[in-house]
């Protein structure tokens, strides 16, 4: 289990290899008795190419000379050809692949529940571990072709005020198998094996669900390593997008290890009421924010910005935020996306009037910036954004607040990757 906290956020990017971070499972090495247990093998879906060969040389079932070849032949494996048993790779000699699974696992996580919505969306509640519960939210014809929306964290600490995911703790940070184990799952629904396939259906990641991806920006880095890396799942990292609350000293970080675009949950134009909405304004103010990123590395009209704005009635929704919304990213490379908002039980805000957000739009749309309003999507499944939660944490707070729904957080607009293409 990470040990990460918002005021000492883990971000480790070296490639050296480090086993505590890469393991599928957080169980300790002792029962809960003191009797040793066996630890869990290393799921190497969770390994960039670099770490890889590292943990073939380092296991001994490679040999020092052979290992970058056969990293390259087991991730093919993994990511392009999307298997989970080594006895399938059929280049590997029998006795290596042996070896492999003794050693090794490239097993799935249990997927709990499966639901499809009337759109075409799919949502995944995935168990990567006794506890350890994420959502997973595929939506069609978002992008090129559609965009899967993935996970970072099981849980939350930023508590913004109008997101019901933001109301269950943070349990732990994911690893990078995890992550990465979001899109193979998709993957595998959406039968998009091999990778390059030219008719798939996935084509865009939004690091947009639970959790806060640059307080595990390690993991998140590693994870678009291998997401886009092109002798796998080979999804260009223009079509990968992280969305952050605005955890400014990160934002140099992100864009120079990720080269990702790059959202930002603003919702506020002004500290006073993004103080409510997004508590991490308190400690990352909106002027800080806004230079963090104008200072984003690879900003430009091609690389634009993502500003998502949840539209509350009669809270961040007059002609006059519209406005000052305009003079607070003058001179940004940006597009805005207009959230109109889901309610959930115990939720203090409502939906803006559909003419208040067309008002909204049509102002930022003068001023020159794309300001699509997005389509809430997979409503009839609870995969609509801001509203996701994991299964056993809905249990809990069903049984403590009387609440029965959830979902997922945000995903892009229609408009958005086709814009950044």
């Amino acid at each position: 289990m990470s040990a990460s906290t918002p005021e000492h956020p883990e971000t480790p990017l070296s490639v050296t290899l480090d086993l505590s971070r890469v393991s599928t499972d957080a169980a300790s090495s002792l029962s809960a008795s003191g009797t040793p247990v066996a630890k869990p093998m290393v799921n190497l879906s969770g390994l960039t190419r670099p770490q890889l060969v590292a943990a073939l040389v380092e296991s001994g079932v490679v040999e020092h000379g052979k290992a970058k070849m056969r990293a390259t032949q087991i991730f093919r494996w993994m990511h392009h050809r999307g298997v989970t048993d080594f006895a399938h790779m059929s280049d590997v000699a029998k006795e290596t692949r042996a070896r492999l699974a003794e050693t090794f696992t490239i097993a799935r996580p249990e997927i709990v529940e499966r639901q499809v919505s009337k759109d075409g969306t799919r949502k995944w509640l995935i168990r990567m571990a006794p506890g350890i519960e994420v959502e997973s939210v595929y939506i069609p014809g978002v992008g090129r072709a559609g965009a899967l929306c993935v996970s970072s964290q099981v849980g939350c600490t930023l508590n913004c005020s109008f997101c019901h995911t933001g109301t269950q703790p943070l349990v732990r940070n994911l690893t990078t198998a995890e992550i990465v184990a979001q899109v193979q799952v998709a993957k595998d629904d959406l039968a998009e094996w091999p990778s390059d396939k030219e008719d798939r259906v996935l084509s865009n990641i939004v690091f947009m669900g639970m959790g806060e991806p640059l307080y595990n920006l390690g993991q998140v880095a590693d994870a678009i390593e291998i997401i886009s890396d092109n002798e796998g799942i080979g999804i260009s990292r223009r079509r990968i997008t992280v969305s952050t609350s605005g955890v400014v000293p990160m934002l140099e970080k992100l864009g120079n290890t990720t080269q990702a675009m790059l959202a930002i949950s603003l919702h506020a134009t002004n500290d006073e009421l993004r103080d409510v909405l997004v508590p991490l304004n308190k400690k990352y103010p909106i002027a800080e924010l806004m230079a963090g990123i104008r200072a984003y590395p690879g900003l430009s009209n091609a690389r634009r910005v993502t500003f998502e704005y949840v539209m509350l009635k009669g809270v961040n929704d007059s002609p006059e935020e519209a406005r000052a919304l305009v003079k607070l990213i003058k001179g940004i490379p940006a597009k805005i996306n207009l959230i109109p908002f889901n309610p959930w039980p115990g939720s203090d805000y409502l939906c803006s009037d559909w003419s208040t957000i067309e008002a909204f739009a049509a102002i930022l749309n003068k001023a020159g910036y794309s300001s699509p309003i997005r389509t809430p999507r997979g409503r009839d499944i609870l995969a609509a954004c801001g509203q996701l939660k994991s299964e056993s944490e809905k249990v809990r707070a069903s049984a403590l607040r009387k609440l029965s729904l959830a979902a997922m957080a945000g995903v892009l607009s229609d408009d958005d990757e086709d814009e950044a293409a």
